[in-house]
């Protein structure tokens, strides 16, 4: 997924216990129980470098789609720090759209409400048929087992960004490899207001986001096999001080930056601020900040030396899932929408120009998908990426992890010392507040 919520802890909670009420429908004046035939309401994230860039993005395209259906598409497009609440609320109510975009880490816990109509056969084959997508992104549509709760329509993989004038000015040759490499080469690379690379502490998701691909490496999931939670082990305390110590130990990110939400940490790198950023799919949005792409490189996120199998995971398996509410009052028409979407041609036109991935297997064979970055994220999605935990209390997990790293991050801003057992600590209180299954 892309990143950028808040908490919704209590929200998902309601959400569960009502999800028999919600897929009842309702009688509200908004949302898909008051679409007809001719018309769709669509609930978009954010992808692009503004809600407005989206607009303009996908309005042209849901004109096609009427000029080949008649079927209208209401459009709104929601910031990710609302999407998950306003999904939650309308999973409760049976008040919603009648397709959203979905964060793909949501899908097992948006799944679990009941509220999302299941992809099973009948519903592939109503758009083109199931093995059409990459399988990676299949597995983060919902739970082992069960027929998945949305179909992936943008896939993204994380990347190391480096700023190649930068490394050579620090008389830095290549991208690090190792994560000894990577702190050696941040405190080479900072000095003054420079700083060795840019993280986003104050944005929930892509503390989480890191913090898994680290646990993957410290040789922990954050849950066992059975779906316990695990969130204080020795393996995802070791992980977490890793990323906290960034700012802490190494000092080599700004301590501003547990503060920062909302694309700053791209921002300071296009700017010059930074010379790393851990990113997904970032370079459109360097782009819209005018970066040229011959400025910087991508190279996979560094793994321990000599790592193989989990070890050497250096992506969670990221991306935006399509889904159809269950109680829509325009089922046919919403099938149709989705298969519009993940046509081989539009998923060319969505991807090129918000420079993801075709989770579609045909559509990667354009040569827009072919420049140094995308394929550098293509083979990192292939060879070395994770699907988040596909459990229920996956949309929790996101939001108590996140915090917590956002708290020890805002720590170690303020000079307060970060330790094994501080982490331990707030990683306890996290693990304490999860729901029961």
């Amino acid at each position: 997924m892309r990143t950028h919520r808040l908490p919704a802890t209590l929200a998902l909670t309601a959400a569960l216990a009502l999800t028999a009420t919600a897929c009842g429908g309702g009688s509200s004046t908004s949302g898909s129980s008051n679409t007809s035939p001719k018309t769709l309401t669509y609930w978009a994230s954010n992808q692009g470098s503004s809600l407005e860039n989206d607009k303009q993005v996908l309005e042209p395209e849901l004109r096609k789609f009427e000029q080949q259906t008649g079927i209208k598409v209401n459009l709104e497009v929601i910031p990710w720090s609302d999407l998950l609440n306003r999904i939650l609320a309308a999973t409760a109510s049976g008040q919603g759209p009648d397709v959203l975009n979905i964060g793909n880490t949501w899908s097992a816990s948006l799944q679990a409400t009941g509220a999302l109509l299941p992809f099973d056969q009948a519903a592939f084959d109503k758009i083109g048929g199931k093995d059409r997508f990459l399988p990676a992104t299949i597995a983060s549509a919902g739970a082992a087992g069960k027929d998945p709760a949305a179909v992936p329509l943008y896939s993204m993989a994380y990347g190391l960004y480096y700023n190649k004038k930068l490394f050579q000015a620090a008389g830095i040759a290549q991208p690090p490899t190792t994560w000894d490499e990577f702190v050696a080469d941040g405190k080479k690379l900072t000095t003054g207001s420079q700083y060795g690379v840019a993280i986003e502490g104050g944005n929930v998701s892509e503390n989480v986001h890191n913090a898994f691909m680290l646990g993957q490496q410290h040789g922990t999931g954050f849950f066992d096999a059975a779906g316990k939670p695990q969130f204080d082990s020795p393996a995802a305390v070791a992980a977490v001080k890793q990323y906290v110590d960034f700012i802490a130990a190494d000092k080599i990110a700004a301590p501003g930056n547990a503060e920062y939400a909302a694309n700053q940490s791209v921002t300071d790198f296009a700017t010059g601020k930074a010379a790393m950023l851990m990113w997904q799919s970032a370079g459109a949005n360097l782009k819209s900040h005018g970066m040229n792409p011959d400025d910087y490189g991508v190279v996979p996120i560094p793994a321990p030396a000599g790592a193989t199998g989990t070890q050497a995971v250096t992506s969670m398996v990221a991306g935006i899932n399509l889904a159809v509410f269950k109680n829509t009052k325009n089922l046919d028409g919403a099938l149709n929408f989705v298969k519009f979407m993940t046509s081989d041609e539009e998923q060319k036109q969505l991807n090129g120009t918000y420079g993801s991935l075709p989770p579609v297997k045909a559509a990667q064979s354009d040569p827009a998908f072919g420049t140094p970055e995308l394929k550098t994220l293509a083979g990192v999605l292939q060879n070395s990426a994770a699907p988040l935990p596909q459990v229920a209390g996956e949309s929790q997990f996101e939001t108590l992890i996140g915090t917590a790293v956002k708290n020890l991050l805002a720590a170690a801003a303020a000079g307060q010392p970060v330790t094994d057992a501080s982490v331990k600590a707030e990683l306890t209180k996290a693990q304490q507040q999860m729901p029961a299954s």
